[in-house]
């Protein structure tokens, strides 16, 4: 007999799913509910959100919803109905792909419909069995999920690490002239955890002396850095290094949907080989016209940038005046470094959601080492200093209580 395949599955939940009883719906697939905002409702309550990707504030701006609105009246959610190269092409799409291309200065861009299975289906395509990747290891699921498809060789370097860089881009080199392929390098703009920029401006130095393709996830730097928020390659200038240049519309676009832009043949060569896309259904029009006047705000609105950097840096230097750790974010991105284990800051992120009003994510084991603690927060044009003010006082007392022992005693007695 053989082994029934869901046996491990019944006996081995995961990492997180093991806790799946105890946290799901309130820890993990929470229900935030009301309009995005800077608050929201959760369990009952009204509460301070900071785990929302909308940075610009424009999910539930005025003209947003009435663009949205109007679009799905005309349009219905199905249209056009079928993949881009088959039945699901229209002129509004090329015209956001031409908008895409200019606001981050490339030759042509391509649209996606989702930006975890474009950007994985877009490594998949780029690259041979012959070809080698180099990448962060520190780079988001999608990247790490694409490069798993890849039959070739891959080298991993240390996070931002440019010795490691080095190190590793050498041994690509050599392996590259072995097999007669090239290599493909991947970071990111913004990495999304701890909020650090990617090295880009380092990484392309190395261009010089080794001949290899660069491309950049710039999910949250997209409308949040360099000028007019074109993104991470524009604030260290070096958007002409980028080979292939990624964004999606679900952060700062506060939408669906997501882009590559590069020069005209790459992105022509991707159109027609990208899995993903050849083989789903086109992006809705009501989504493609909310694009096009989300962009077009992000150009001509700068004071929503404005407003999102003015609370991000009340939020980081109030967290950090009051003695906490951010880390080395240079972003939008707050992350709160504390020490604990999981059950401690279970009964801490309860406290926190249900004795003083603030909502924000909690990141643990697995995806940081056993012992840390992250509670990241997202700024957005949205808040207000009362938001931040009530949140560095509620973080100030629950630290207390965590360095006090409370929050273990609290997870003993659940145990």
């Amino acid at each position: 007999m053989t082994t029934d395949l869901f046996d491990r599955i019944v006996k081995d939940k995961g990492p997180l799913g093991k806790w799946a009883d105890k946290a799901e719906g309130y820890y993990v697939f929470p229900k935030l509910e009301g309009p995005i905002s800077n608050r929201m409702s959760f369990n009952g309550k009204k509460v301070v959100t900071w785990s929302i990707n909308d940075y610009l504030g424009l999910a539930n701006h005025p003209e947003i919803l009435k663009v949205d609105g109007e679009a799905a009246l005309e349009h219905g959610m199905a249209y056009p109905m079928g993949a881009r190269m088959m039945s699901g092409h229209t002129p509004l799409h090329e015209q956001l792909e031409r908008e895409c291309a200019e606001f981050v200065d490339k030759e042509k861009a391509y649209l996606l419909n989702f930006g975890y299975q474009g950007i994985m289906s877009a490594i998949d395509a780029l690259v041979t069995k012959n070809d080698i990747i180099v990448y962060d290891m520190d780079t988001h699921a999608c990247i790490i999920d694409g490069v798993r498809l890849h039959s070739g060789k891959r080298f991993v370097y240390r996070h931002n690490d440019m010795v490691s860089f080095e190190k590793n881009i050498k041994r690509a080199a050599k392996m590259a002239e072995k097999t007669g392929g090239g290599i493909l390098v991947i970071s990111e703009g913004v990495f999304g955890m701890r909020g650090e920029q990617g090295r880009l401006k380092e990484i392309v130095a190395f261009k010089k002396e080794y001949n290899f393709r660069l491309l950049v996830d710039d999910a949250h730097g997209f409308g949040t850095l360099g000028k007019d928020g074109r993104g991470t390659g524009f604030e260290q200038g070096v958007q002409d290094d980028i080979d292939v240049y990624f964004a999606t519309f679900a952060k700062s676009m506060a939408g669906i949907g997501a882009f590559l832009a590069g020069d005209a043949d790459v992105i022509q060569y991707l159109q027609y080989n990208l899995r993903s896309q050849m083989f789903a259904k086109s992006l809705p029009m009501a989504m493609v016209k909310g694009a096009l006047k989300r962009l077009d705000m992000i150009r001509t609105m700068p004071e929503l940038k404005t407003k999102l950097w003015e609370n991000t840096n009340a939020l980081q230097s109030g967290l950090r005046n009051a003695g906490f750790d951010l880390g080395t974010t240079q972003t939008c991105i707050t992350p709160v470094f504390l020490k604990g284990d999981i059950p401690e800051a279970m009964a801490m992120v309860n406290d926190l959601r249900e004795n003083h009003g603030i909502f924000c994510s909690i990141v643990v084991y697995p995806v940081i080492p056993k012992g840390l603690i992250i509670l990241r927060l997202i700024p957005t044009a949205t808040h207000t200093q009362e938001d931040i003010d009530e949140t560095i006082t509620a973080f100030s007392a629950i630290r207390e209580k965590l360095e006090n022992g409370t929050y273990k005693k609290i997870a003993a007695q659940m145990a």
